[in-house]
């Protein structure tokens, strides 16, 4: 058994005006609070109606683009979006629709799983949209890690914050600053899932 295991989380998340990138940034500083572990900072491109056009390789700011390879090294993963009428949005989900191989080769099977979103309303659809991102990745079969109770900013919160995952009401215009509950549930959101990627890696293949 190794004593000192590393474990790399990889934090996927599409972001139109920035809300759910701050979410992201909050989630990886929580898995780096981790001894230990590492976080690896994705987003998603775009997706555009007009069929001819085509997003750069490489983004103009911020992280990379998440690739397949990235999700079959990571011991663990984070997916992010803003709120789509109640679902995800499109980018995040066509991201998703393309792991088919993954699921094919099982390589997703067993690595631990969490999620999170952002709406411009307290009502705008933040669990069914966290529920939407789980069912893909309960088809992998990862193991979803999601924010218990015993977190106490999960009962205090008047913002935002789900047992389904960390949540952040952005308001009408997408300004609204993050409250003290919501950066906390972020954090405790990525130390859970380093925690469990680092356990799983401890007690061997959780494949079977």
């Amino acid at each position: 058994m190794t004593l000192n295991p590393q474990a790399e989380i990889l934090v996927v998340y599409y972001s139109r005006y920035g809300a759910t990138a701050t979410m992201a940034r909050h989630v990886a500083r929580g898995i780096e609070e981790v001894a230990g572990c590492t976080a690896r900072l994705r987003t998603v491109p775009t997706v555009s109606t007009t069929c001819e056009a085509v997003e750069d390789a490489i983004p103009a700011d911020g992280p990379p683009y998440a690739t397949m390879e990235d999700l079959q090294a990571c011991d663990g993963a984070a997916f992010g979006t803003p709120t789509r009428f109640g679902n995800m949005a499109a980018p995040l989900k066509y991201f998703l629709d393309q792991t088919s191989n993954l699921w094919f080769s099982g390589d997703l099977v067993g690595k631990p799983a969490g999620v999170f979103t952002s709406t411009a309303t307290q009502h705008g659809g933040q669990e069914s949209t966290l529920l939407s991102m789980i069912n893909p990745l309960l088809h992998h079969g990862m193991l979803i890690v999601g924010v218990p109770y015993s977190e106490a900013a999960l009962t205090e919160t008047t913002s935002g914050g789900t047992p389904y995952g960390p949540s952040h009401v952005s308001g009408p215009k997408g300004d609204n600053p993050f409250t003290e509950h919501e950066r906390i549930l972020c954090h405790a959101l990525g130390r859970r899932l380093a925690r469990t990627a680092l356990a799983l890696k401890q007690g061997g293949d959780q494949k079977g």
